[in-house]
């Protein structure tokens, strides 16, 4: 009777899907090329969000418009001339999911309106804690993590800023997303949280 039970929780066993791969986006800039984790376990609207704006060629063309050296760098919004684009509606806001806004995190820029978010991002500089949900206020959405490339965002942070007087904080030479796509993850990849467990 054992032996049959083992031999049944064996089938099931082979018969369960695989498990997911977290989807990874590359981005390529005129400084080079960002690589990006996206959490869509704990974060699926948001990341639905964002690989819909991949897939569409949103991206593409897209300039990192705001650069706070120690805190962030933030992009998805505006073309080389400060045209911003026209965005889908707003996302529910997911920064309850247990993420914190650490070092090389992506987080969803938005309003003082915790569902505003659209199709701005920013990839966090430091630990930006401060940024994380609390018990009584929603925070800013992590939803993915730069697993290679971090030298060229701070690349982006090192470029001189102050020339464009509606955008302070944006780099004088614009740095674009020249490129934004789905990558193939192969098949050693396995789904990983912000912490690779």
């Amino acid at each position: 009777m054992m032996r049959k039970f083992f031999v049944l929780l064996l089938c099931a066993a082979l018969t369960l899907p695989a498990l997911a791969k977290n989807p990874h986006v590359e981005l390529k800039t005129d400084l080079g090329i960002i690589r990006i984790e996206l959490f869509a376990k704990e974060a699926p609207v948001t990341v639905e969000n964002f690989l819909d704006y991949t897939d569409s060629g949103f991206y593409n063309g897209i300039i990192f418009h705001r650069i706070v050296p120690g805190f962030v760098v933030q992009g998805g919004g505006f073309t080389f001339d400060f045209q911003k684009k026209e965005t889908r509606d707003a996302i529910a806001n997911e920064s309850a999911n247990g993420l914190q806004n650490l070092r090389g995190t992506l987080s969803m820029a938005r309003t003082n309106d915790p569902n505003s978010a659209t199709s701005q991002f920013f990839i966090n500089l430091v630990d930006n804690t401060r940024l994380d949900a609390k018990e009584d206020k929603p925070g800013y959405a992590v939803f993915g993590r730069v697993i290679d490339g971090m030298d060229v965002v701070e690349e982006i942070v090192q470029k001189p800023r102050g020339l464009y007087r509606q955008h302070p904080s944006a780099p004088n030479v614009p740095i674009r997303i020249l490129e934004a796509k789905r990558i193939n993850t192969g098949d050693d990849a396995v789904a990983t949280n912000s912490k690779g467990e």
